[in-house]
């Protein structure tokens, strides 16, 4: 027998419970705040004829903070509240006390899949809330305004780089420790 340092299948679980259980909340609020905030930019640059920078500064906001930050507090305020319920009411219920019992870690078995599952789920969720911001974007960009596709992801690939996107996970990551923490 193989001994782990922590539960596989309750972390398996918790990335469930984190991740997928949270993704449909998270892509409603991300495509419509990448929507919203295409529109308040589109309005702002056209006054200066800058409009084909609108992919641009709705790429960079959501990947560096607006992506990572809504979804640190709306997996926060789902999955972290759901955490606290369940650990509060098995103490109350000297669940914790019966694992103790039968040399269980309740540590190892509780604490650990629900840290591990936070540090791995926000990031992922994270990335696939960035892309649905600027895809609404996009919808509000070219479907309202009927400015030019191309010129949208073009614009939207060439000033986007890699460090705006890793440090927009890093602090997903951050808030994924912290949310089960």
């Amino acid at each position: 027998m193989i001994l782990t340092p922590f539960e596989i299948k309750n972390t398996v679980r918790q990335m469930l419970e984190i991740g997928v259980g949270s993704l449909p909340v998270v892509l409603v609020t991300a495509i419509f705040t990448g929507m919203v905030f295409a529109l308040q930019t589109y309005t702002g640059f056209k006054r200066f004829g800058a409009v084909e920078m609108v992919g641009t500064v709705v790429a960079l906001s959501m990947t560096r903070e607006l992506g990572p930050v809504l979804t640190g507090l709306i997996v926060a305020g789902r999955a972290g509240a759901a955490m606290a319920a369940e650990l509060g009411t098995m103490r109350v219920t000297e669940q914790i006390d019966a694992l103790e019992t039968l040399a269980t870690n309740p540590v190892k078995y509780l604490v650990v899949p629900r840290f591990i599952s936070g540090l791995i789920m926000l990031p992922a969720v994270t990335v696939v809330a960035d892309l649905v911001g600027i895809t609404g974007g996009y919808i509000v960009t070219v479907g309202m305004f009927k400015t030019s596709s191309v010129v949208y992801w073009k614009r939207t690939w060439d000033y986007l780089e890699l460090s705006d996107i890793y440090n927009g996970l890093i602090k997903a990551c951050f808030f994924g420790a912290a949310m089960p923490w």
